[in-house]
C-alpha cells in the first residue's frame, strides 16, 4: 500500500485528469492542461493543471497565474478540501484513489463552506504572526505589544471571494491575511475573523470588503490574555489591542462589531467588566446594552471612553503615553495599581 506522500502524489499524477474532474469540476480540458478559475473551483481560466508529463514538467503540477500559487495534486486536494493537516490530506488522497487507510485512521470529510469546522481548519493551517505581514500591519497601527496573542495567526494566501461587479475585486483571489480566532467562554474555536492585507503588510488588501468573518461568531469573541474576574470588551480587534499597548496586563475580548458586542456572552465568574466604547451611534448603543446586561447579572460595568473615534485612533493620533494617562482616570481605583504602572508598558513593547 502506498503510505508516503511522494507515492500518493505519483499515483494522483497518473490520474491527473480524473483528479481535476473531481475536485475542479467547473474547469475543462484544453489540450494537455486542465483550466479553471482557481483552487476553490471557481469558473475561469486563471489556474492551469498539467495533465501529461512532458520535457517541460511532470503531470499534476499546477499554477495560478493570478495569485502566483503553485503545487502538486496533494497541494490541490489540501486547499480544495480545506484539509487542516498533512494526515488529513493523505487520507483524502487515499479515499479518492480507493486505497485503504493505515490502521486506526478515520476518514476526513470536507468541511462545509463557512462552517465552524472550516474556520477551525483555516486557523490550524495558519501560522504565528511573528515576522509576518500581519505583525507589520499591526505595527503600522501602533500595536507593538503582541504578548499572549495566541488567538492571532497569519495565512500567506487566504482565499478571497470577491464581487465580480466590483473592479477592486478583479486583480487576484488570494491575499495574505490576519486570522483571529473567535472562541466561546470555554475557549473552543467557533469561528474566525479574517483581515486581508497587502503583500507588504503596510495596509489592508485593496478589495471591497477586506474584513470578513466565518463560522459561528455571534456571542463569541477574540480573547487575548487570561481573564480572572476582570476583562475589557469592545468592538474591533485593533481597538482592543490598543488598550493592551497602554495596559499590558488587561485581558481583552474583541467582539468584531457593534452588533456582536451587543450579543457577547459574558463568562461566569466576572465581577468587573470594562466596555471600550466606539464614539458613534452604533458603538454607544452596544456599550449601553452590554453594560445593562452585565449589571443585571451582578457584574460591575465601567465604560471606557476614547478621546477620538476609538482607542486605536487615540493610540495613533495622541500616542501611547497620552492614551495611558487617559485610561488611568477611568479605571476603578483598585485596578490602577494592577493595570496602570507607569513605564512598564514601554519595556514590554520593546
Amino acid at each position: 500500500m502506498p503510505d508516503t506522500a511522494s507515492e500518493l502524489a505519483r499515483r494522483l499524477a497518473a490520474n491527473a485528469e480524473a483528479v481535476c474532474r473531481h475536485y475542479l469540476s467547473n474547469g475543462r480540458r484544453e489540450g494537455r492542461w486542465w483550466t479553471v478559475g482557481d483552487i476553490h473551483n471557481s469558473p475561469g481560466r486563471s489556474m492551469m493543471v498539467r495533465l501529461k508529463s512532458t520535457d517541460r514538467g511532470p503531470a499534476g503540477k499546477w499554477t495560478d497565474a493570478a495569485t502566483g500559487e503553485h503545487g502538486d495534486l496533494l497541494d490541490l486536494i489540501a486547499q480544495a478540501q480545506g484539509c487542516a493537516t498533512l494526515a488529513d490530506t493523505l487520507d483524502e488522497a487515499r479515499r479518492f484513489l480507493s486505497l485503504p487507510r493505515p490502521e486506526g485512521h478515520e476518514p476526513v470529510m470536507p468541511a462545509p463552506q463557512g462552517s465552524p469546522e472550516a474556520a477551525r481548519r483555516l486557523f490550524a493551517m495558519s501560522k504565528p504572526i511573528r515576522g509576518t505581514a500581519a505583525e507589520t500591519y499591526l505595527r503600522t497601527r501602533g500595536i507593538t505589544d503582541l504578548r499572549d496573542c495566541t488567538s492571532l495567526r497569519f495565512h500567506p494566501r487566504c482565499y478571497y471571494r470577491g464581487d465580480e461587479a466590483d473592479p477592486a475585486d478583479s486583480a487576484r483571489n488570494a491575499w495574505p491575511a490576519l486570522i483571529a480566532a473567535a472562541t466561546d467562554p470555554a475557549g473552543a474555536i467557533t469561528g474566525v475573523h479574517r483581515t486581508w492585507l497587502a503583500p507588504s503588510g503596510q495596509t489592508k488588501a485593496p478589495v471591497s470588503t477586506p474584513r470578513r468573518s466565518m463560522g459561528l461568531i455571534n456571542g463569541q469573541g477574540v480573547r487575548i490574555g487570561a481573564a480572572h474576574g476582570i476583562v475589557a470588551v469592545g468592538e474591533g480587534l485593533e481597538t482592543m489591542l490598543s488598550l493592551r499597548v497602554a495596559l499590558p496586563d488587561l485581558p481583552v475580548i474583541a467582539a468584531g462589531s457593534a452588533n456582536h458586542l451587543d450579543a457577547l456572552l459574558l463568562s461566569d465568574g466576572l465581577r468587573r467588566l470594562y466596555v471600550a466604547e466606539d464614539d458613534d451611534p452604533a458603538g454607544r448603543r452596544a456599550t449601553a446594552s452590554v453594560m445593562t446586561r452585565a449589571e443585571a447579572a451582578g457584574i460591575e460595568a465601567i465604560r471606557l471612553a476614547p478621546a477620538r473615534g476609538d482607542f486605536n485612533d487615540d493610540l495613533r493620533q495622541l500616542g501611547r503615553e497620552a492614551l495611558h494617562a487617559a485610561l488611568r482616570v477611568q479605571l476603578a481605583p483598585e485596578d490602577v495599581e494592577r493595570f496602570w504602572t507607569p513605564g512598564r508598558e514601554s519595556a514590554r513593547a520593546a
